[in-house]
């Protein structure tokens, strides 16, 4: 059940999305753990606006908000016309709000899911990406941003502990100040019968002033997938580290469709480094009935 409505005015578009039925589902798939008694909570859609001209040189803005049951992401970004063989850059100002189940979840199901610890990740950030032109199979981007996080209990207000008595910041405090400097590189290249994806990414954390977060923070992902006959053998190797300042919430989670199916996200563990191999094996299955 939901309504979809693109209007056009002037040049700008928008496009407003509004579902109710992932509120449905959920609630009779997996009961809720905690309460949601407001009206919005019924609520899942989008909002997104673009404009393609906005000062009349051809600079493009988007704005785009997405709700679900119990995350939210605003996104404001502004493109300025560049030169394809230079960097396009894009300035962003971004809000988002997320339940943090992977380090302060709580298993349920016999840890096949991850359930709300009542600690919940707001984060706000503004910056600059810089995309750098693609070859035929490599892309990067760079992007340097001020970030402020912040820890919110299920009814809105700011934490510096979870359920067990643990800290959940960095500093001690109720929020957790950066700028982050980040590059981030892909590798993809695809056939008929198979693909490679390789991606990289190195977080820096600079140490404007002394009691912002300081740390490097280094992540890769390979993926392998080979068409075998009528099955596809899908192979992946993910990996990474943290040294110097740790929040809880920057820690790697194992655990997870992404991580270790079988096992809700960070079930299995966390930590400042890890190091997860996956090997699949697909093959289609044929429905007779008619």
């Amino acid at each position: 059940m939901g309504a979809q409505k693109s209007i056009h005015a002037g040049k700008a578009k928008i496009d407003v999305n509004v579902d109710f039925t992932h509120k449905l589902c959920a609630s009779m798939m997996f009961p809720s753990l905690r309460d949601t008694g407001s009206p919005l909570s019924l609520v899942i859609g989008s909002l997104c606006i673009k404009h393609p001209n906005l000062f009349g040189g051809s600079e493009k803005l988007d704005v785009s908000w997405n709700k679900g049951l119990y995350d939210s992401n605003i996104l404001v970004a502004y493109r300025r016309p560049r030169p394809q063989w230079v960097a396009q850059q894009c300035f962003f100002i971004q809000h988002s709000l997320s339940p943090e189940i992977g380090i302060h979840g709580i298993p349920v199901d016999n840890f096949s899911r991850s359930g709300s610890g009542s600690v919940n990740l707001s984060r706000f950030s503004v910056g600059l990406d810089l995309n750098e032109p693609a070859s035929s199979k490599w892309s990067s981007t760079t992007s340097i941003k001020f970030e402020n996080v912040r820890l919110l209990s299920d009814d809105g207000r700011s934490i510096t502990r979870d359920l067990d008595g643990f800290s959940v910041t960095c500093s001690g405090n109720t929020h957790d100040s950066m700028v982050v400097l980040k590059q981030e590189s892909r590798y993809v290249k695809a056939n008929d019968r198979s693909f490679s994806r390789f991606t990289m990414q190195i977080e820096q954390g600079i140490p404007v002033l002394p009691q912002w977060l300081i740390f490097n923070r280094f992540k890769f992902i390979a993926t392998k997938g080979i068409k075998l006959g009528p099955a596809f053998l899908l192979t992946s190797l993910t990996g990474g580290s943290i040294v110097g300042d740790m929040a809880p919430y920057q820690a790697f989670a194992i655990g997870g469709p992404g991580s270790v199916r079988g096992y809700g996200e960070g079930a299995v563990g966390s930590g400042r480094s890890c190091l997860v191999a996956n090997t699949e094996l697909t093959f289609p299955l044929k429905n007779d009935v008619a």
